[in-house]
């Protein structure tokens, strides 16, 4: 993630980011369940999906 899109996450209302983290976490179960078919190929997807959610985290826990 680039350093703008984490000041875009900054500048979110605090409802808007929820609704993204609701969205980011389905993301992740559904990558975790195609994992387990072996569906997919991209394991970076799943770590970098997780950094996000965490950095998401952070910005909600400040404000």
């Amino acid at each position: 993630m680039k350093k703008q899109e984490f000041q875009q996450f900054q500048n979110k209302p605090l409802i808007e980011l929820q609704k993204e983290l609701l969205d980011y976490r389905e993301k992740l179960r559904k990558l975790k369940f195609d994992l387990a078919q072996g569906k997919v190929k991209n394991i970076k997807e799943i770590n970098g999906t997780k950094k996000i959610i965490a950095r998401i985290m952070t910005i909600i826990n400040i404000k």
